[in-house]
């Protein structure tokens, strides 16, 4: 297994990349790696189905191109995802659902080790992420372990109305390594579904990332193209994740199969 790829970038202060997955093919993966474009993956375990084997497989195919890898997932149940999700040897939690500082102090807990420095939940395993620590004295092995699951980047997405209420509470949380602005899910929790670009959800978005910013805590942006990222760009923001796979296969089915049905009809 690798180094925390996209925790050593964060530790230098660089910005980062990366493209979002909902298939959980491992070849999927390997494609992104092979683009030498991006620093790591996002398996939307939310979103997409999965077994626990195949979590492991994703991991193996980031590590073979130097990627580093994050999952998203669930509110419920949150614990063991994520801790399944890191023991498999993903490098980064996402946690989705956040609504209050209480909510985001528990998913901190569950992917850091209880310690009592740390404060976690995440204590001795035998899982795929432990196994290259086996082998040598127990000390050193529980020692190494320990800090990969320290190193784990924990991200939280604010999304819900309560979580921006709590935002300088939440942003003030020891652990937390960086935070995700969800506008979708933020309409809806304050009853305007789909009115993600209106004045008043872009006020409320700007807010959210002017205050991570001043607060230290990396704010990540999703965008669907390059040409999105210009206003976060002026705005500070540096770290960005582009791009579905099922909307990149879903936008060529449409506009190749369109042109292909305009042609068949002048047949």
């Amino acid at each position: 297994m690798r180094g925390n790829k996209l925790r050593e970038l964060l530790k230098a202060g660089r910005p980062t990349l990366g493209t979002h997955l909902l298939d959980a093919w491992p070849s999927m993966v390997e494609l992104v790696g092979q683009s030498g474009m991006f620093d790591y993956v996002e398996f939307v375990a939310e979103y997409g189905p999965f077994d626990l084997p195949g979590l492991e497989n994703i991991c193996r195919a980031a590590e073979l191109w130097d990627l580093s890898s994050m999952i998203k997932v669930d509110q419920e149940p949150r614990t063991f995802l994520a801790q399944r999700g890191i023991g498999a040897g993903f490098q980064s939690v996402l946690f989705a659902d956040c609504r209050s500082a209480a909510d985001a102090r528990a998913c901190i807990r569950a992917a850091r080790p209880e310690t009592p420095e740390d404060g976690g939940v995440y204590g001795a395993e035998m899982r795929r992420q432990s196994f290259k620590y086996r082998g040598r004295p127990d000390e050193q092995v529980e020692g190494d372990h320990v800090q990969a699951i320290r190193d784990t980047v924990v991200v939280l997405m604010i999304e819900k109305k309560g979580a921006v209420e709590q935002l300088e509470e939440i942003l003030s949380l020891p652990g937390l390594d960086m935070i995700q602005w969800g506008p979708a899910d933020y309409s809806i929790s304050v009853g305007r579904p789909g009115q993600w670009a209106s004045p008043e959800i872009k006020k409320v978005e700007k807010r959210v990332f002017e205050s991570a910013l001043k607060m230290g805590v990396p704010p990540r942006c999703e965008i669907s193209s390059p040409d999105e990222a210009k206003a976060y760009l002026d705005m500070g923001v540096r770290h960005f994740c582009i791009g579905w796979d099922v909307m990149v296969w879903f936008e060529w089915c449409r506009t190749n199969g369109e042109a292909m049905r305009r042609a068949l009809e002048r047949v």
